[in-house]
């Protein structure tokens, strides 16, 4: 191997080691349920009213619908609501698939919350996991205001 094939290698290696260093943090579903439980983190449901009506709400989970009508801003001030204003409190987000949990994941990340765990998995399931409902975790009708 080259000195330059070598560099470049480790330029590489250096690349994806950085990567992984800020890889956002996953939680399975009975992790997630668990930590809600103890008090350990807030538990944010991000889906939208329908859905929260179709299928309930995992157990003490708070509703921030990513779809705020205040857009991002109003998502961000009632997700700090949720939290008492502290940016640091650690919170899991669930969706229906994980999809939309990844990318509000790295949206909060990228404006200062610092323990934004993605459960990944989801309520219905991904490849990630069978998701809440299939696990049979705790689910709260949602019937008013949703």
């Amino acid at each position: 191997m080259t000195l330059h094939a070598l560099k470049h290698l480790l330029s590489i290696t250096a690349a994806l080691l950085a990567i992984t260093a800020h890889a956002a943090p996953d939680l399975a579903a009975p992790d997630a349920a668990d930590a809600a439980a103890a008090g350990k983190l807030t538990l944010i449901d991000i889906r939208t009213p329908p859905e929260w009506k179709e299928t309930g709400i995992a157990k003490g989970a708070r509703r921030v619908n990513m779809l705020h009508p205040q857009g991002a801003t109003g998502f961000v001030e009632q997700l700090l609501g949720e939290v008492k204003g502290d940016k640091n409190a650690p919170i899991a987000l669930i969706c229906r698939t994980g999809n939309r949990t990844t990318q509000v994941q790295r949206y909060l990340q990228s404006v200062g919350f610092t323990q934004v765990y993605n459960v990944k998995e989801g309520m219905a399931g991904s490849g990630a996991g069978p998701g809440w409902l299939k696990r049979g975790l705790p689910v709260e009708t949602c019937t008013t205001q949703c």
